[in-house]
């Protein structure tokens, strides 16, 4: 991927792509929909011309952004988890018999990587108990369970071959998988939710890409859920530049240097600050052991609305504690 546009969000990507420009990128179509926290863009890549644009497969892309997630606020939390929930099962369009499998992938062991894992840990996981459902939840619970496969790091076994035995054994009819994204801007970090019908490849967000998890290689349709815990320091250095030039424009002679230098004159010169001490760095947010529960939070009340529309919250707490 270009340095400048190093993310998993289909929506960032559409922006680099369109330039600044008014008119949209060919072979992308997008829609926008607001409520009171949030903002729905749906992002639809049909065209070979729109994958070479985006980079990213022929698919739909449904992002809900909502930056007061940074607030705290469980009224806002709920209303996100609530419109994640509806763009999830239109996207899923399951029946009341489908089974469905949740992957939540990431290093439990380090704390911007640990969302998928989160997330399963607070799914209501029901497969286990389809014959034993009490008389009036019949019909209500789909089946659903889960697993967080680890990393290669902690396994030694690709992630998406731990999936796809699991799903050759347990025949889920759709899998689900969580995973920390890394986002271009900062603003986006934490507040943003991606839902996607392409799949996903563990470990891109990072640029450490491993086998994908795709209707390809799992043999059944993968929806891919995001969240973006991290972004690039390089593109934080990157974006720097670009303000030191907005402010000093035309006023010094250090805005002459700055304002010849091309793209990749700009990735070398961060490059030789950045490589030589930490590499390739990665930037989260220093409250990120707080976003990482509240956002687990948000997601799995979202997947569980999604996957059991019968059940409320007042059957949550009477049969599930």
């Amino acid at each position: 991927m270009a340095f400048s546009i190093r993310t998993d969000l289909a929506l960032e990507a559409r922006e680099y792509a369109r330039g600044g420009r008014e008119q949209e990128v060919p072979g992308v179509s997008v829609t926008e929909e607001r409520t009171e926290s949030t903002l729905v863009t749906r992002v639809m890549i049909d065209t070979p011309e729109g994958v070479a644009a985006m980079g990213k497969p022929i698919g739909h892309y449904i992002t809900v952004e909502a930056p007061k997630l940074r607030g705290h606020n469980r009224v806002v939390e709920d209303e996100v988890a609530s419109v994640f929930a509806a763009e999830l099962a239109r996207m899923t369009n399951l029946t009341d018999d489908s089974s469905v499998l949740v992957v939540g992938l990431g290093n439990w062991n380090a704390t911007p990587d640990a969302l998928g894992p989160r997330v399963v840990s607070d799914l209501l996981i029901t497969r286990h108990l389809q014959d034993f459902v009490p008389p009036e939840l019949k019909g209500r619970l789909r089946s659903v369970c889960a697993v967080a496969p680890g990393v290669l790091g902690l396994t030694g076994i690709e992630t998406g071959d731990i999936i796809r035995g699991i799903a050759e054994r347990v025949q889920p009819d759709i899998v689900v998988a969580v995973d920390a994204l890394a986002a271009r801007k900062l603003d986006r970090i934490l507040t943003t939710i991606q839902i996607a019908d392409t799949g996903i490849t563990p470990g891109s967000g990072v640029g450490n890409k491993r086998v994908g998890v795709t209707q390809e290689t799992i043999g059944c349709p993968v929806v891919a859920i995001g969240v973006p815990t991290v972004v690039h320091a390089s593109t934080i250095a990157y974006d720097t530049i670009d303000l030191l030039l907005h402010e000093f424009r035309g006023q010094t002679q250090f805005y002459e240097i700055l304002a010849e230098m091309d793209q990749e004159d700009k990735r070398k010169l961060i490059s030789e600050v950045l490589s030589p001490a930490v590499g390739d760095l990665m930037v989260t947010p220093k409250e990120i052991d707080v976003h990482i529960v509240e956002m687990a939070r948000v997601v799995a009340n979202g997947l569980n609305s999604a996957f059991h529309p019968g059940i409320d919250q007042s059957d949550m707490n009477r049969y599930f504690g």
